[in-house]
């Protein structure tokens, strides 16, 4: 009674294991920041909805919305304007919107192994072929440009990159991003950059992909930066040929993006970004408490996340992370198994340190408590 398209695709393991958590559970398996928006954010919003705001709006976005995102990018190239932008209902709508705009069936699509779950379904819905390309512990989770040109074949038409990572938590280098967009250019491939955790940076400083060449779409998302996951406003910034046809698929999906969500997120730019500063350094506290506390169990092998707020440790206890996942849910700590994730997730945890340090801490000791099992069985 289903599309074959449905078929194709599964649940994604994090809402699986989110969904099947006991009441009252830890929660170290979901990517939402346990903020509240900047109070500039909330009383524009609801302004909004009280001032007649609740209509729709344009496509693209609302003009001035528009604007000051195009200023932003304009840092890294000074000819971006309004045009090259289109705002979205959430970052996975823009990824959606992408793959509908860029592949054909039969197309080949190289996606980060282990990488953010909606990569590798949103190529196969569009009818294209996910390709796994690895990034692996021993490298620090870093891309092996060896790797891809042994992956490159003439239906290959687009790579996409994730930096700060989703699950892992790496960031690339300049040279890294620099040698990417000189092996897309090389092989005439498009970039689709997820950049939706850029400003949540605790080691070295995030280069981004844009204004580096003319096939690079940007994905990015206000979920992280203003704590406001349940909103879904999202962006994509890309040539302005390209946004024409990124903006008709965007249409079909859902019309317009919230117009009360975007005028609040307009007066969260204009604000500053003390709020996001604020959240950073926390997470960065929360990230050497995490390090160190996983780093003293037994059977844990970790790489310390450069950015985002997730940690993917390595186990050795013996087991599948997945029953490990599932041992853990069972105590009351939900995590991710890393091959959610993609195969080379397999052995991992994705922990998310978006969540207090006190449950932190009294989630961790329970992790601590079943490696110690585990290391004695």
């Amino acid at each position: 009674m289903v599309a074959d398209r449905t078929r194709r695709v599964e649940i994604s393991g994090i809402r699986r294991m989110f969904e099947s958590a006991p009441p009252n559970s830890i929660n170290l398996g979901l990517g939402e920041p346990d903020f509240d928006p900047p109070r500039e954010v909330v009383e524009a919003l609801c302004h909004s909805v009280q001032n007649g705001g609740n209509h729709y709006g344009p496509s693209a976005g609302l003009s001035a919305l528009r604007e000051r995102i195009a200023t932003r990018y304009a840092g890294r190239d000074p000819k971006t304007v309004r045009e090259n932008v289109i705002v979205t209902a959430s970052g996975s709508e823009a990824l959606m919107t992408v793959a509908l705009t860029l592949y054909d069936p039969g197309d080949e699509v190289l996606v980060p192994n282990p990488g953010f779950v909606l990569y590798g379904p949103h190529a196969r819905l569009a009818g294209a072929v996910p390709v796994p390309y690895p990034l692996i512990e021993r490298r620090k989770f870093q891309p092996d440009l060896d790797a891809l040109e042994h992956l490159v074949t003439p239906k290959t038409r687009a790579i996409v990159v994730n930096s700060p990572s989703n699950p892992t938590g790496s960031m690339f280098p300049e040279s890294t991003v620099e040698k990417i967009v000189e092996f897309a250019d090389r092989h005439h491939l498009t970039i689709v950059s997820d950049e939706v955790y850029e400003e949540i940076v605790y080691d070295g400083k995030f280069s981004s992909f844009w204004g580096r060449n003319d096939r690079t779409i940007i994905v990015n998302s206000f979920s992280k930066t203003f704590a406001v996951t349940g909103w879904r406003l999202g962006f994509l910034v890309a040539s302005k040929p390209l946004a024409v046809e990124l903006n008709k698929i965007h249409y079909h999906i859902m019309a317009c993006p919230p117009t009360p969500a975007q005028v609040a997120i307009l007066a969260g730019f204009e604000a500053g970004d003390a709020a996001t500063r604020a959240m950073v350094r926390e997470f960065r506290g929360r990230r050497t408490l995490v390090d160190r506390l996983l780093k003293s169990m037994p059977g844990v092998r970790v790489v310390p996340p450069a950015g985002a707020f997730y940690v993917f440790p390595k186990l050795d206890w013996g087991e599948t992370a997945t029953d490990s996942a599932h041992a853990l849910l069972k105590r009351g700590v939900i995590t991710t198994p890393g091959d959610a994730f993609g195969s080379l997730g397999a052995g991992h945890l994705r922990l998310s340190f978006a969540a207090s340090r006190e449950k932190l801490r009294t989630g961790l000791e329970i992790v601590r408590e079943y490696a110690e099992q585990r290391g004695a069985a």
